[in-house]
């Protein structure tokens, strides 16, 4: 499967659009994830819980997208777009959500 945030892949003609396809993952932080990236903010540096977390999300959404493109009998994804959100009462929800046009090269 071809990947790509832009609308075409040059070199490969686009024969056949398939549909906007999806992939959402909402992961809830724990408190000592919380606690951890609060220090971090008064004292600096980053927070590799968080990122972690994050990444896990991340392809966990764009695997999510795949498996839907691949369903429909697209080989490629164009236009993709990641977006992250927190959610949830005091954000304690972390929201990643991926949308992209399945194609066929």
């Amino acid at each position: 499967m071809i990947l790509s945030t832009t609308p075409t892949i040059e070199g490969h003609p686009i024969k056949e659009y398939k549909g906007v396809v999806t992939g959402e993952t909402i992961i809830g932080a724990n408190i000592i994830k919380d606690f951890k990236a609060a220090i971090r903010d008064i004292v600096g540096g980053r927070s590799a819980s968080y990122e972690r977390v994050l990444r896990q999300a991340k392809d966990t959404s764009i695997n999510e997208l795949i498996e839907r493109a691949e369903s429909l009998g697209a080989n490629a994804i164009v236009g993709i777009d990641i977006d992250y959100e927190t959610i949830g009462e005091g954000n304690s929800m972390l929201m990643v959500s991926v949308s992209g046009t399945a194609v066929v090269l």
